[in-house]
């Protein structure tokens, strides 16, 4: 799309590429619906965002991190309304994830159906798994229990998310974890 006064907006860069992101993620979700991601070309996508495709590539490396953001984008707010309790035990953050997951059932269900699930794997160990200046002990136990949840989500997704976010934490639960 070539830019003129008509369709340049005076907001700021930043304004610009918040809209530019908006728009193309909005998109993908669209055109995801009816196509898997690698059948989306760079210029179908950015003329469905109705943006030009320097402005893709200004923001993003590959579609599928347009995906990444708007997944670390619901993590966000997820993380955010979590993190305002106290201290809470695993099975507590097993079912806000959980919940979490049935609250967007349809975008989710979306990553399912055109196997893109694997670009949750990131996110969850992000918050569950371990950190460099954690003990040896502690590492190995955050990544086993990373590691596992990320395969839960994925049969959990795979099965169509029958059970419901505390039937999930108490599985979770039973199994010692």
């Amino acid at each position: 799309m070539r830019q003129t006064i008509r369709n340049v907006s005076p907001m700021s860069n930043e304004g610009r590429n918040a809209y530019v992101i908006e728009h193309l993620t909005d998109a993908l979700l669209t055109l995801l619906r009816d196509h898997s991601i690698n059948d989306v070309s760079i210029s179908e996508l950015c003329e469905c965002a109705g943006v030009g495709r320097a402005s893709f590539y200004r923001n993003f490396e590959s579609k599928e991190d347009i995906v990444r953001l708007y997944i670390n984008h619901l993590f966000c707010e997820w993380a955010d309304a979590y993190e305002q309790g106290d201290d809470k035990p695993l099975s507590a953050l097993i079912q806000s994830i959980f919940a979490h997951f049935e609250r967007h059932r349809d975008f989710y269900g979306l990553l399912n159906e055109r196997r893109l699930i694997y670009l949750l794997k990131d996110v969850i160990i992000g918050i569950c798994g371990p950190k460099p200046e954690q003990s040896k002990d502690d590492a190995y136990a955050k990544a086993f229990v990373a590691y596992t949840l990320y395969g839960w989500v994925e049969v959990w997704f795979q099965r169509g998310m029958k059970e419901s976010s505390e039937e999930m934490a108490g599985l979770f639960k039973m199994q010692g974890l």
